[in-house]
């Protein structure tokens, strides 16, 4: 297989978060056909359509021309009331616009919510596939990935601390790496 490269945009904008922990691992433990790079969300403005003109904000056209580079996405995310942060859907948002021009169209994709809760963030793993089908990117229906316990999962270096959690990302990045290849746009 190609080496492809994946977009990974973390929903929590605290530095040492679990998600971003979690994305970092994901990272890590991905197939040498993946090439993961955190495209950072925290910086965009929110989107105002009255700023989409000739010279729209110069973090929305990074953040465009980033995404648009990747050949998938992988979302990593907790949940904030039952859905995903406003950060991760400012950028959906953001890479959406302007009409026509989504820089999300066919792209593979897939979810990972990390949670301290039991639940390990479903309703936004749910919440954020919903958006993702609008867009139109194929998202990886399994394995699906709802990471709980989060405030024990990692050692103080920030590493996957459990074993049968570490073959589980590392299973799930396989099956991502398949995904994509099936996916991906020629």
């Amino acid at each position: 297989m190609p080496e492809r490269n994946v977009a990974v945009l973390v929903g929590s904008l605290r530095k040492a978060s679990y998600n971003r922990k979690m994305a970092l691992a994901l990272a890590k433990l991905a197939p040498e056909t993946l090439k993961l790079d955190i495209v950072e969300i925290g910086a965009l403005p929110l989107y105002n359509e009255d700023l989409e003109t000739a010279e729209p904000p110069t973090p929305w056209t990074d953040f465009r021309a980033a995404v648009r580079a990747k050949d998938a996405v992988l979302f990593v995310t907790p949940e904030y009331n039952r859905s995903v942060p406003g950060g991760l859907k400012n950028a959906i948002d953001v890479g959406s616009r302007p009409y026509g021009l989504s820089v999300w169209s066919r792209k593979p994709c897939a979810v990972v919510s990390v949670s301290p809760g039991a639940i390990g963030g479903f309703g936004a793993n749910h919440h954020l596939r919903q958006s993702l089908v609008f867009l139109n990117m194929p998202v990886m229906q399994q394995p699906e990935a709802y990471v709980g316990g989060a405030a024990s999962l990692f050692d103080d270096a920030g590493q996957i601390a459990t074993p049968a959690t570490k073959d589980f990302v590392g299973n799930f990045m396989a099956a991502f790496a398949t995904w994509v290849e099936t996916n991906a746009k020629t």
